[in-house]
């Protein structure tokens, strides 16, 4: 019999490539997230700048780049924008359910689509259907799906008259927080800002849960890519001296 250890065991990645700032190297520290004491383990370590893929639990450790910061929108204070009411607005037609985290072949079509478009050549592109179920259900924490469908005549009683899928989520129900891990959603419908409404919708979800903090994983200084978090107000950074408000003097 295999006996897991009491106290997670650390490990380091070699450099490689930085996918989001041009001729840096990335490094990244990490341990697995295995049996009973995983959920409380990732609420520690998200706690302390980690993010989690799959069964791991992991977060930057570059020798010389400090861009990666990890940031959580403070729920209770947050009011939408007018861009982002319109945003509310637009997508005032879509349903949200939350799910488990079951993957589908309409949630892969659906990735597939979305990477040929947004990510060509990432190093997610080249994932097959078996690697996708494992990134949604891989998991020994408390992880949901939440799909965003076209509002049928009768939503409002049954999940049976939703209509075509446009989005997908993969959350984290934590003790202080959702953690959105990954999402993604149809390239055709992008007047429609579905990133941001999945977000916006997220911050409702929160609040509804009683929760004090949506953590978006990391905003990376410098990086275009990774600007949109900020929009999102109010908010806390992970700094040396652990989580400040971001902009307060």
């Amino acid at each position: 019999m295999t006996v897991q250890p009491q106290t997670p065991q650390f490990f380091l990645t070699s450099p490689s490539p930085c996918p989001y700032l041009p001729g840096q190297h990335e490094r990244k520290v990490f341990t697995h997230l295995i049996g009973d004491r995983a959920p409380d383990l990732l609420d520690l370590l998200t706690q302390g700048g980690f993010r989690r893929s799959q069964n791991i639990a992991y977060r930057p450790a570059c020798e010389r780049c400090r861009a990666c910061v990890s940031v959580r929108i403070l729920v209770d204070e947050f009011q939408p924008s007018k861009s982002m009411k319109r945003v509310l607005a637009r997508n005032g037609d879509l349903v949200g359910r939350m799910l488990d985290n079951d993957p589908s072949s309409e949630q892969y079509a659906l990735f597939r689509r979305y990477l040929e478009t947004r990510h060509a050549g990432g190093g997610m592109s080249e994932m097959s259907v078996l690697d996708y179920a494992m990134m949604v259900e891989d998991s020994q924490v408390d992880t949901r799906v939440i799909q965003y469908r076209r509002r049928g005549p009768d939503s409002s009683f049954t999940p049976r008259s939703d209509r075509d899928l446009v989005a997908v989520a993969l959350s984290d129900v934590m003790g202080d927080g959702l953690s959105m891990v990954y999402s993604f959603f149809e390239p055709a419908e992008s007047d429609r800002s579905l990133g941001s409404y999945m977000i916006l919708d997220h911050i409702e979800r929160t609040r509804q849960l009683g929760l004090p903090y949506l953590y978006l994983g990391y905003w990376v200084d410098g990086s275009q890519k990774m600007d949109y978090k900020i929009r999102f107000q109010p908010q806390e950074h992970l700094r040396p001296k652990g989580w400040e408000r971001y902009g307060a003097s």
